[in-house]
């Protein structure tokens, strides 16, 4: 998170050169966003697991795991399946773009690259598959975000919510229909690090609940039992 209290776009790069990784991470850094790195595919599945990045630089030839694989993997997990993924390779041939494309990834990029192009790739990814990290409205059924202006509207009406309470709703707004657990949502609400009780979620979710049903109207937040929240855009349930 930034000193102005902006959110910082977290991006994992997954790339066995360690040279490439130092530039990468250097340059990523420097326009502003959180970087973590992983050597090969494996690494990287475990870490996607322990904490989900806002998009991924995943190169091709890994050791053990080819990138291609590591794609693959992600998109069968349900709560990964969204992930945006960027394909780092010195593969030129259509085939092999096709390749890529095919097995997940939603951008393909290859060796050598110039830096402003894939961070210029990297935001217009995210623009249009995270577009609350981009300072833009994030709408999900009747619920509205104004990420810029700090606003949350329900069916036109205005939600007032605590600064907490706003970072929950909209981590959950940007992964809709995704379950996280309450460790997930801890690290995404207080950031990692901080030891605070996992239950301290179920307060706060109950609080966002409040806030956003009025009577009669559909609960957007899903509980999964044994597992955390998610939200539904399409609830077919009526808050109790």
């Amino acid at each position: 998170m930034t000193a102005q209290g902006t959110i910082s776009p977290y991006v994992l790069i997954v790339e066995d050169e360690a040279a490439l990784v130092t530039l990468l991470a250097y340059n990523l850094e420097r326009a502003g966003f959180e970087v973590a790195r992983a050597a090969d595919g494996e690494e990287a599945l475990l870490m996607m697991e322990e904490r989900a990045p806002d998009l991924v630089l995943l190169d091709w030839m890994l050791p053990a795991v080819s990138g291609i694989e590591v794609c693959r993997r992600v998109r069968r997990r349900t709560e990964l399946k969204n992930l945006p993924i960027i394909m780092l390779t010195a593969r030129t041939e259509e085939a092999d773009r096709v390749r890529g494309l095919e097995g997940g990834a939603d951008d393909y990029v290859t060796k050598p690259f110039s830096m402003n192009e894939l961070i210029a790739r990297i935001n217009a990814v995210l623009r249009r598959l995270r577009p609350a990290l981009s300072g833009e409205v994030l709408k999900r059924g009747d619920l509205e975000m104004d990420v810029g202006a700090h606003k949350v509207r329900r069916a036109g009406r205005p939600v007032h919510l605590g600064p907490t309470e706003y970072r929950l709703l909209r981590h959950l707004l940007e992964h809709p229909g995704r379950v996280f657990t309450r460790e997930q949502l801890l690290d995404a609400a207080w950031g990692p690090n901080v030891f605070i009780d996992p239950r301290t979620v179920d307060v706060y979710i109950r609080r966002i609940r409040r806030a956003l049903n009025a009577k009669d109207t559909p609960d957007l937040i899903r509980t999964v039992r044994s597992a955390g929240y998610a939200f539904d855009p399409a609830p077919e349930r009526v808050a109790s």
